[in-house]
């Protein structure tokens, strides 16, 4: 399973943690990602997407 946004393409961001001596150590920031039943009026089926969160807002726009 991949942690990549189907409608925005979204995917793991590449940080630092610091800590209080300024010591930094990599971490990986993952996308908020949610999985989300849509139906399609093409299909005339639901199907499953995982789609950031930022995604579903713009899918909450369109639809």
């Amino acid at each position: 399973m991949s942690k990549v946004c189907e409608i925005t393409g979204k995917k793991a961001n590449n940080g630092y943690n610091i800590s209080h001596s300024h010591v930094k150590t990599k971490k990986i920031q993952n996308v908020n990602l949610q999985s989300k039943k849509i139906w399609s009026y093409s299909r005339d089926c639901w199907i499953k997407v995982k789609v950031s969160t930022k995604g579903l807002k713009s899918l909450h726009r369109i639809l």
